[in-house]
């Protein structure tokens, strides 16, 4: 697999996301890795958006469910 430091794939980002391949590229900063770029592949990005209009949200999605107060 390829490795390339941050500063590289900056300078160079348009022309790497053209030539990326199946393995991608792994992104590293200081030599330890903290990205890793691969294409998407046709099937996946079918799969983007497949379920709008199928779901429905039941109460609040961004709460726990309990209940709490300020002791202070």
């Amino acid at each position: 697999m390829k490795e390339m430091g941050a500063a590289k794939f900056k300078e160079q980002c348009l022309a790497i996301l053209d030539e990326v391949d199946e393995e991608g590229i792994v992104i590293t900063k200081r030599g330890k890795p903290v990205a890793k770029l691969i294409p998407i592949r046709a099937e996946s990005a079918e799969l983007i958006g497949a379920l709008k209009g199928k779901l429905r949200v039941k109460g609040d999605i961004l709460s726990t469910g309990i209940r709490w107060h300020d002791q202070s």
